[in-house]
């Protein structure tokens, strides 16, 4: 017999093996999926095929850990400054270069990144909050 609280026996769950790559490829199909729905929903984001969508996916996983960081302290200033709200445009930014640097990745201009930027951080929040659930 497992603990009980209010009359309710707890669910046991087996806990499996942190396997990293395993995150990694989770992050990367999430990330790929977000890039996918701001493609569908944006007319000024652009991915010309399933490759480009891929490869987007990763060099804007590498834009998001090294290079948006960096952006962040740069403009830190300004980003008190705004509230916050400047944090829109370094995110933009970070989307525009990743872009910039994929062949058959578009955006046709700062706004369209930063509203891209925007509904690939929903959509991947809203993914990871399902996933965490489950």
């Amino acid at each position: 017999m497992g603990s009980a609280i209010a009359g309710c026996e707890l669910a046991r769950v087996p806990v499996l093996p942190h396997d990293p790559h395993m995150g990694f490829l989770l992050h990367w199909i999430v990330t790929a999926v977000a890039l996918w729905v701001a493609d569908w929903i944006l007319p000024g984001v652009h991915i010309s095929s399933v490759q480009a969508l891929a490869i987007s996916a990763l060099v804007l996983g590498f834009m998001n850990a090294i290079v948006r960081p960096i952006l962040a302290v740069l403009t830190l200033p300004l980003t008190v400054l705004t509230l916050g709200l400047f944090y829109l445009v370094v995110n933009g930014v970070a989307f525009a270069l990743a872009a910039y640097f994929v062949p058959g990745f578009h955006v046709r201009s700062l706004e369209s990144a930063i509203l891209g930027a925007l509904i690939v951080s929903v959509v991947s929040w809203v993914i990871g909050a399902s996933r965490s659930r489950e």
